[in-house]
């Protein structure tokens, strides 16, 4: 799921790149360093990875809340020895799971974003 989450966002970082190419330009030609820029974009990648965990963090711990608590999904008796699907919610857990998949996304999206430093302001402003 992490490498599929990661591809999504570098896509999506690329994308954003290539929208903000004429901004990038006019940036660098105010004198702005590749790094600053490298920085904001990943700032944004970060927010749209942190709307999406608490999102599934929401949905997901609901839908395993309500299994904890009223055991909407049995299982059948012949195969296994209990009747419900077991849930455990540790926050611990939880808070690892989120903080290791907002790092390795953002580790992976440290490469693509190295485009930014081949863009230069004559062109990116010509191009639009």
């Amino acid at each position: 799921m992490l490498i599929v989450a990661g591809f999504n966002m570098i896509s999506s970082l690329l994308i954003l790149i290539l929208e903000k190419t004429n901004m990038i330009g006019v940036l660098k030609s105010l004198g702005a360093e590749d790094k600053t820029i490298r920085r904001m974009f990943l700032y944004q990648a970060a927010y749209l990875i942190g709307k999406g965990l608490f999102w599934g963090n929401f949905i997901g711990i609901g839908i395993a809340w309500l299994q904890l608590k009223t055991g909407v999904i049995t299982l059948d008796a012949s195969s296994y020895y209990i009747k419900t699907v077991p849930v455990n919610l540790e926050l611990i857990h939880i808070l690892i799971l989120n903080a290791g998949t907002m790092a390795v996304i953002i580790s992976m999206l440290i490469v693509p974003s190295q485009l930014i430093t081949r863009i230069t302001p004559v062109r990116a402003i010509r191009y639009d």
